[in-house]
């Protein structure tokens, strides 16, 4: 069964950061530098929470707040949900689907080892049906001869 650890071996392990501090314009940049939908918020080695797209348009752009005077800490989720390289990605898609989030930290032994989206789920999950659909075709074509 297919765990969180594959997807970091072809994802990578990096994870991108910001402090609380930070103002949300400066996250949005980064974001978008990085062509990624979220940030965790760190702070002395520590999660302290996770900026998303969806937190900037919610809690910043809907309400019309000058996200350069609003804060990280002010619009971030505080309560962020994590998995481990271990944990199987049938488990990790319901949680996401449950909780309706789509950015999960992996952390073992209490370090942050990377950070996995539902866009790495589908992509991992697409390719493993890509690879099954070449090798069916290939034993039916091998042995229909």
């Amino acid at each position: 069964m297919a765990t969180v650890r594959d997807i970091l071996a072809i994802k990578g392990s990096q994870v991108l950061s910001i402090a609380p501090q930070v103002t949300v314009l400066d996250a949005a940049v980064i974001m978008n530098q990085h062509k990624i939908g979220g940030l965790l918020v760190m702070e002395a080695g520590q999660i302290r929470g996770i900026v998303t797209e969806r937190d900037i348009l919610l809690k910043v752009v809907a309400l019309r707040r000058d996200p350069g005077a609003t804060l990280v800490r002010d619009i971030m989720t505080p309560d962020v949900i994590c998995c481990q390289p271990h944990t199987t990605l049938d488990e990790l898609r319901g949680v996401m689907k449950n909780r309706r989030i789509r950015h999960v930290p992996v952390v073992d032994g209490g370090q942050v080892v990377g950070l996995v989206s539902i866009g790495d789920l589908n992509a991992f999950q697409a390719n493993n049906q890509e690879q099954t659909i070449h090798l069916l075709r290939a034993y039916i074509q091998g042995h229909a001869m």
